[in-house]
């Protein structure tokens, strides 16, 4: 585990584009914040499950997963949002951008067509509140797979 991140970041020049809105500039200063708060350079990446478990849960903490959630199917996924956040993540920690795009692969699909009852009970999950939070860098079966 080392110090936290003292690199500045990508460029946020970009926000200033017409498509950008002030959600999107205070998104990014989270996250920028986020990243120099050595809350990723406390997680200690020698065991992968278990750093993508704390990563995902440092995310949920911080509230960042919303972005790939649409907190928690409240919202529609905005893929300015999403790519603002993998951009950062990326720039100084590529598994806690892993992490974050695991979390959006698993729940994209249900955010933008599933019906409400599908939103409302599978969307949470991807939040971790506390607790432990599923792993999303290995596919864990549910039951043994049988085999003719």
């Amino acid at each position: 585990m080392g110090k936290p991140s003292t690199i500045t970041g990508p460029s946020r020049d970009f926000l200033e584009w017409p498509f950008f809105t002030e959600n999107h500039k205070m998104l990014a200063q989270g996250l920028d914040a986020f990243a120099v708060s050595g809350a990723l350079s406390d997680i200690d990446h020698a065991e992968t499950d278990k750093a993508c478990r704390a990563l995902v849960r440092a995310l949920g903490d911080a509230g960042l997963l919303d972005a790939a959630t649409g907190a928690g199917g409240k919202e529609p996924i905005d893929s300015r949002s999403v790519c603002l956040t993998r951009e950062t993540l990326a720039w100084h920690d590529g598994l806690a951008d892993f992490a974050f795009a695991m979390q959006g692969l698993g729940t994209g699909a249900i955010g933008l067509a599933g019906s409400e009852e599908l939103r409302t009970a599978i969307l949470p999950r991807p939040v971790p509140a506390s607790g432990s939070p599923p792993s999303p860098c290995r596919r864990r079966m549910q039951a043994p797979m049988s085999r003719p």
